[in-house]
């Protein structure tokens, strides 16, 4: 279970990486409180929308006829409230214990930030509650559609922080153990990148994986939605939290994946993809064929993300040295993103099979 100060972290980097969370705690445990107290620590308009208490009308809007006979969904005071806020917490409590359409029209709401039809803001952060089945009145495991598009969390009641709160105000208690919202230690999006994709390259199992067992997929399980979700959370996270890197890829694809995964990562030493691209380090080809293929895969987003054809050059000079089969991904995506002043390398030939089934080619 992860420590208070583990559970801001991840909560945290969720935000900024828009992955909605689902928080799974007993009932009386301060979930609603403790996303209360962040919302205040942050400055920011915290929503709270109580599933069992709603209709689904409240989440989707009510219908209005306009003076011209057509038909808007008005939408609810708590979602007008949040635009005018420009986001903030939307704290989507009791999730597992909302009726079937209720349920629905939460899911629509943290998933795409639509009320009716009024978008919330961008920087509205996703975050749901539930109960465990067993102890929730009238609660039921959720649907595997619908537990797959979570970070799903446990929040333990921590008796240090409940003792501090008591003592000195639970906005102390909760600031005295959060690491705030500092990214410069971050992991970055292209290290990110190469992990995973050299990951499910070596394990393609892990790549869709949804249980089969009735009841197991209540809870999180790799896909590639979660995989994604965990892509854009990582370059979020400080590099050197173990416990914050755990926390969040266990609830996004699961304890058996999230493990094998991140045990992978710590084998695998990959380089930083922006030394190779840089020529501060040479390629190692002594590397396994997962491990070239992750390496490949951040280089590649480096070189994207800067958008220079010195870059992308500097990029298909790294492609050209990995045989077709390792490098014929890392190429379709490099030679689609190709800035308009890039020369074309020679070694664009040895790829031309599967260029033109990309559709990149002309001929």
């Amino acid at each position: 279970m992860p420590t208070t100060s583990t559970l801001l972290t991840v909560l945290r980097a969720a935000g900024r990486a828009d992955v909605p969370v689902l928080l799974w705690g007993t009932p009386g445990t301060g979930k609603s409180g403790l996303i209360a107290t962040l919302g205040r620590l942050d400055g920011v308009h915290t929503a709270t929308v109580i599933g069992s208490l709603r209709e689904p009308a409240d989440l989707a809007g009510l219908p209005v006829v306009q003076d011209d006979g057509s038909v808007v969904l008005a939408p609810p005071r708590w979602a007008r409230e949040l635009v005018a806020a420009g986001g903030g917490y939307l704290f989507l409590d009791e999730l597992s214990t909302a009726a079937p359409a209720v349920q629905a029209a939460m899911l629509r709401v943290a998933m795409e930030k639509v009320v009716g039809d009024l978008a919330l803001p961008p920087a509205t952060r996703i975050v749901a509650a539930a109960n465990p089945a067993d102890v929730a009145a009238g609660g039921w495991e959720l649907e595997p559609p619908t537990a797959n598009r979570f970070l799903h969390l446990t929040h333990v009641p921590d008796l240090d922080t409940f003792a501090d709160g008591l003592s000195a105000g639970f906005d102390a208690a909760t600031a005295a153990r959060d690491g705030g919202d500092a990214q410069a230690a971050s992991l970055g999006r292209a290290a990110a990148t190469a992990q995973i994709l050299g990951f499910l390259r070596a394990r393609p199992t892990w790549f869709d994986a949804c249980p089969e067992r009735p009841g197991a997929g209540g809870g999180a399980w790799p896909s590639p939605r979660t995989w994604h979700h965990l892509q854009r959370l990582l370059a979020e996270l400080p590099a050197d939290d173990d416990h914050a890197r755990r926390a969040a890829t266990v609830g996004l694809v699961g304890e058996a994946a999230g493990m094998e995964f991140l045990g992978w990562v710590r084998h695998s030493d990959l380089p930083d993809p922006a030394h190779l691209l840089d020529g501060i380090l040479p390629l190692d080809h002594r590397l396994r064929d997962d491990q070239r293929f992750a390496v490949l895969a951040g280089v590649t987003t480096v070189a994207i993300e800067r958008g220079t054809a010195e870059a992308w050059t500097a990029a298909w000079a790294l492609v050209s040295q990995v045989p077709v089969d390792i490098a014929a991904t890392a190429a379709r995506s490099l030679f689609a993103a190709r800035p308009p002043d890039a020369p074309l390398p020679a070694a664009i030939l040895d790829f031309e099979p599967v260029l033109s089934r990309a559709g990149l080619l002309a001929s």
